[in-house]
């Protein structure tokens, strides 16, 4: 039995950050609803398409059912009614105030369903003074802190490689969901929750290490590369044919690696003495470690410091990842229709859970609008 097998999740969202949400309850079990308008998620038309189908939107709703309504018709508006008596969680991420003018906004709807889960997502949350204001993923790691922290040493805010506002978000999303169904078991009234998730505050919660940093001495970290704010040797070092990434934040482990390097003297030096004073002389430090790792290949700087227990990899691309043996050992694309997508990435009791039912065409469960029919689907 999955985890959340017998729970009915309601879908409104559309795009990235919902939609990942999601799709982790559907792996984990969920049977979740997604409905669109009559157009279709507008992330249906996002490339790169295989067979005229987008394989963003597949990897994002994979193992969903998908119905069609039109929420301004009162017709479709009573039917979506009908499908919140029998659901368990609403997921949705309309701008702040576009469910109040739909008439589906959560107080709304808790008169009538109060067990219901209402998990609303918005760039910048349900309450304040940016809560209308319009966001896309880029806007919310502009705004969060995490840009200002990121790119080169010295150079200008670079967007972190990846939606990670939306992704965060969804996850967040997730998280609370699960835990608002854990609570509502144990409610004698078995009373629902609204869930409110910005995607500026989940970036934010997830910045530990810049947040030490503005809380040690006031003032907000600049970007440095690869390398840590805080620890040292950290970061990444040309090797003979590529970068390589080292790993170090004990004086233990700079042991290790001054013992492969040759240098054991290096312990002794009061300049690396300690993880600060190592990061207050990393330049020095990390000319050191190029002066070795420069004659060595990547494979070799690697294979050395795995054997002496020193944290170090290549730097792989996502098509090295997804190729790699590591990923087939632990499941990390699952065969859903035509191709793989990425799932939930947690083993329950040394099991991989994850649905493998593909996409939904648009409005492929109509039929789920027919209570009479619905048991057959």
């Amino acid at each position: 039995m999955k985890p959340l097998q017998g729970v009915t999740v309601l879908d409104l969202s559309r795009f990235l950050a919902g939609p990942y949400c999601t799709a982790m309850l559907a792996d984990l079990g969920a049977e979740v609803i997604k409905v669109e308008a009559l157009q279709g998620d507008d992330s249906r038309h996002i490339g790169p398409f295989i067979k005229g189908e987008s394989i963003y939107f597949s990897m994002l709703n994979r193992g969903k059912r998908s119905v069609c309504l039109n929420l301004k018709d009162a017709g479709d508006l009573a039917r979506f009614h009908a499908l919140c008596a029998d659901a368990d969680v609403l997921l949705e991420n309309f701008r702040p105030g576009v469910t109040r003018r739909l008439g589906i906004d959560e107080a709304t709807l808790r008169e009538c369903h109060p067990g219901l889960v209402y998990c609303s997502i918005s760039g910048f949350g349900q309450t304040g003074t940016m809560t209308s204001k319009p966001a896309y993923d880029i806007i919310a790691q502009a705004m969060s802190g995490i840009m200002a922290a990121t790119g080169p040493d010295g150079g200008p805010p670079t967007r972190v490689g990846e939606s990670l506002g939306d992704v965060a978000a969804g996850m967040f999303a997730s998280w609370s969901i699960c835990a608002a169904l854990f609570q509502r078991e144990r409610d004698p009234h078995r009373a629902g929750c609204y869930l409110d998730v910005s995607m500026l505050d989940c970036l934010f919660a997830m910045q530990v290490t810049n947040l030490s940093q503005l809380m040690a001495n006031g003032e907000a970290p600049q970007p440095v590369g690869n390398r840590h704010p805080l620890s040292a040797p950290f970061d990444s070092f040309m090797a003979a044919d590529g970068q390589v990434v080292i790993a170090v934040a004990n004086n233990s482990l700079f042991a290790r690696l001054a013992e492969c390097m040759g240098t054991p003297e290096l312990v002794d030096d009061e300049r690396f003495s300690t993880d600060e004073w190592r990061c207050t002389h990393q330049a020095e430090l990390k000319r050191l470690i190029e002066a070795w790792t420069a004659d060595l290949a990547v494979a070799e700087v690697c294979a050395r410091l795995d054997e002496a227990g020193v944290p170090a990899s290549p730097i792989w691309d996502i098509k090295q990842v997804a190729e790699s043996e590591h990923a087939r050992e632990r499941g990390l694309l699952t065969p859903t229709g035509a191709w793989q997508s990425p799932s939930q990435p947690v083993f329950f009791n040394g099991c991989k859970v994850a649905t493998n039912q593909p996409a939904p065409a648009l409005g492929a469960h109509n039929a789920l609008l027919d209570k009479e029919s619905s048991h057959a689907l």
